[in-house]
């Protein structure tokens, strides 16, 4: 067993405990494997260990790693978590089977006539600033149920969830509650939330989608300099 391979046992291990402990079931969670900055190596390793969703940040990188991928793994899907440009959005739309990071109007815009364009309709989640930092994108948690309006009777686009990020320095389970709160109050079906530190948290607020990258990948390789 490779090290990837045996990380992601372990993480598979700690899922299915921490929904026990929830009282849910460990197929409600789906593991967004984050495989920025890693090679497509590492990603192979990993389809070959069982792991069919991974996340990448940028579109430039997930287009040189993935396609070449698909071909011997189709039912492999690609999820882009990271701030996205609006002069990306067709390359986004024509990549990637989830865009998590729906966070402004221009872009809800730009991904709609992508996605004419491409004749491609990826998922949607709209990335939330719950904790209100004004470094971070995402929309405003008093401002989402419009923003979702928007989305919907404006672009014709199908949001189906919400992704937020708490703040790094602060405890998540705040955070995670309310996103829960707002999922359940838009009646939306995917939930986004909790990362390699939290997302045992994540899963008892009722996470339906973790995103984990070092616990399962090691550090990023950072290019130096």
């Amino acid at each position: 067993m490779t090290s990837i391979a045996a990380s992601l046992h372990r993480i598979r291990d700690r899922i299915a405990t921490a929904c026990a402990a929830a009282g849910r079931k460990a197929e409600e969670v789906t593991l967004v494997a984050v495989s920025k900055t890693h090679p497509a190596e590492s990603v192979a390793e990993a389809l070959a260990a069982g792991q069919a969703v991974f996340g990448e940040n940028r579109v430039q990188e997930a287009a040189a790693k993935f396609p070449p991928l698909r071909e011997s793994h189709p039912a492999m899907r690609l999820h882009l978590i990271g701030a996205l440009q609006t002069n990306k959005a067709r390359d986004a739309v024509r990549l990637a089977d989830t865009i998590e990071s729906l966070d402004r109007p221009k872009l809800a815009a730009a991904l709609a006539e992508a996605m004419v364009r491409e004749g491609r309709r990826p998922g949607l989640l709209i990335q939330v600033n719950i904790g209100r930092e004004p470094q971070k994108a995402g929309i405003d948690p008093d401002a989402v149920e419009d923003f979702l309006a928007l989305c919907r009777d404006s672009h014709g686009l199908d949001v189906t969830g919400l992704m937020c990020i708490p703040p790094a320095e602060e405890d998540p389970i705040p955070h995670f509650r309310r996103m829960a709160a707002l999922r359940a109050r838009l009646g939306l079906p995917i939930l986004s939330m909790g990362m390699s530190g939290d997302f045992e948290s994540a899963i008892a607020e009722g996470a339906t989608h973790i995103r984990v990258g070092s616990a399962i990948f090691g550090q990023r390789p950072y290019p130096a300099g």
